[in-house]
Parts: C-alpha cells; structure tokens; sequence
C-alpha cells in the first residue's frame, strides 16, 4: 500500500507568513523613521554645553510597532516650549513634523 503525505492547513500557513513579512515591514518603516527622527531632534537641539543633545533619546516599544523619541535633560521642556521669560527652541516638535509625513508615504508605499 503507498499512502502520500498531505499537510493540511498549508493555505493558512502561507497567509500567516505573508501577514508576518508585512508586520516585519512596518516594524522596519517604524525603526528607520524613529532613528531618523532621533537624529533630527538631536541636530535641532541647541546646544550650550551639549547635555540637551545628548539627553535626546530613541526607544521602540509595542514590539517594534512604536518608536518614541524623548528629549529626557530636566530643562528640556522648557527649551521646547519656553517660559514666560524666554522664547521656547524647540527640536523635537519639529523633528516629528519632518518626520510625521516620512513615515506616511512610507507606510503607503508599503501598505500598497
């Protein structure tokens, strides 16, 4: 008697794994702006004595689907937004400005 092998399943298998490369694409869409972003805020960032610029940082977070970039000196705020004694000098605001429409086409282009 020849029996064959069947895999049962395979049509799924294959949909499962085609929905994983695209999920490893986002992910990568998210890795590369985040950096890119990071790097933007960092040149935006005045610099005095560099501990701004330094203190600027990159995280990826929600399994690599969320890229968050903070600029974590204790006076960054008020570099970013001012105070009633200073005009504010923001980097990350305009960082995520630049960056913001980046990642929509390049998110387009993979959805695509």
């Amino acid at each position: 008697m020849n029996e064959g092998l069947a895999i049962v399943g395979i049509d799924k298998l294959i949909a499962k794994l085609k929905k994983s490369a695209t999920l490893e694409d986002v992910k990568q869409v998210v890795k590369v702006n985040g950096a890119e972003m990071h790097e933007n805020a960092q040149r935006f960032a005045p610099v005095k004595t560099g501990m701004l610029k330094r203190n600027v940082r990159i995280s990826l977070e929600q399994w690599g689907m969320e890229a968050k970039v903070t600029s974590e000196a204790e006076y960054a705020p008020y570099q970013e937004y001012g105070t009633r004694y200073m005009a504010g000098t923001p980097h990350v605001r305009p960082a995520f400005r630049i960056q913001s429409a980046k990642f929509k086409n390049d998110m387009q282009r993979r959805v695509k």
